[in-house]
């Protein structure tokens, strides 16, 4: 039996019966066995836990490059700092914050004016501290910002409220005081 649609066409004259016969030959093979087999549970399973270990895989391939990443950069640092630290003599106390305790450096009075004007800046090198020109501290902050421990060269954002800055501006602190 063919359906309406077909009969109608043929009536026409717009088509024949051997295209007709030829549509309804088509139409029969896709509903038979061209249609995929669905997968059995165990395929489907595996296929789950296989995504589940490319997905770690990716994770750790990925921790793991970040960590290279990394690496090299605290090398480059230590590059840095090496090739360009300033040789700290004299015997005045340079006192600075580094977290939430007070650090000390010996210096001179040249160093300790230069550090003052943000010429010099101090970071955190091993287990100690070292004196590295303005130049070379911009190259150490686009590394790790963290390592900078002391600049008076960049301006600090966020310094409180302005009431307060306002009040303490009418105290004069002295240029020569050393704490």
């Amino acid at each position: 039996m063919r359906n309406p649609l077909q009969e109608q066409l043929l009536k026409a004259g717009l088509v024949n019966k051997a295209k007709a016969a030829q549509a309804v030959r088509e139409q029969a093979k896709q509903r038979k066995g061209n249609a995929p087999a669905p997968p059995a549970a165990g395929q489907v399973d595996a296929q789950r836990l296989q995504a589940e270990k490319a997905e770690r895989d990716r994770a750790l391939a990925a921790e793991r490059n970040a960590q290279l990443r990394a690496n090299e950069q605290h090398a480059q640092i230590r590059q840095i700092v090496e090739a360009h630290k300033v040789k700290r003599e004299g015997e005045i106390a340079y006192r600075f914050t580094d977290g939430d305790t007070i650090r000390d450096v010996l210096v001179n009075q040249a160093l300790r004016v230069q550090l003052a004007s943000g010429t010099l800046v101090i970071v955190r090198h091993d287990q100690g501290y070292e004196l590295l020109p303005r130049g070379a501290a911009d190259k150490v902050y686009e590394r790790d910002a963290a390592m900078i421990v002391l600049d008076h060269g960049r301006a600090k954002t966020g310094s409180g409220n302005d009431a307060d800055d306002e009040y303490y501006k009418q105290f004069e602190v002295p240029d020569d005081l050393i704490w």
